[in-house]
């Protein structure tokens, strides 16, 4: 099963906390008490956001954490980059791969192919977008005429 981590799913969660709120400093005990985590993990996400450029801390007694650009300007493989670095769906289909079979491995094409369709659908969508439910498409209904013996 392929699933990002814990951490980077409450990544997610802070920065949509944050998006909610645009321009808004934040303490941590608030975006714990906003996004129902817990603030020691809260404080552990918020490292990684900021060395990414994704939030800035702002220190004093009004300190806290924002976004550091607009939510629209933030994709979620920013976010999952942030969490986790560089995103390899297999050892393979890294640009510096480690792996001892990498010239003779017939499917290595593939999973960089993979790798990249996977990480073009996460730069597709904002942190904004993460903010409301996907709209489902209208469910078309067909009617199907159904004859009944007597």
């Amino acid at each position: 099963m392929l699933r990002v981590t814990k951490l980077t799913d409450y990544a997610t969660v802070v920065l949509t906390v944050l998006a909610a709120r645009p321009g808004q400093v934040l303490s941590a005990a608030e975006l714990a008490d906003h996004s129902g985590l817990e603030q020691p993990t809260v404080s552990k996400l918020l490292k990684p956001l900021a060395q990414a450029g994704l939030v800035e801390g702002l220190r004093g007694v009004r300190g806290g954490y924002r976004l550091s650009r607009d939510a629209s300007e933030i994709s979620l493989i920013e976010v999952v980059e942030a969490m986790e670095g560089p995103l390899a769906m297999t050892e393979c289909s890294q640009h510096d791969s480690q792996c001892g079979i990498a010239d003779q491995c017939g499917v290595r094409a593939n999973w960089r192919l993979i790798n990249d369709v996977v990480a073009d659908a996460l730069r597709k969508v904002t942190l904004a977008q993460m903010l409301h439910p996907p709209v489902s498409p209208q469910v078309r209904r067909r009617e199907i005429a159904v004859r009944i013996a007597n």
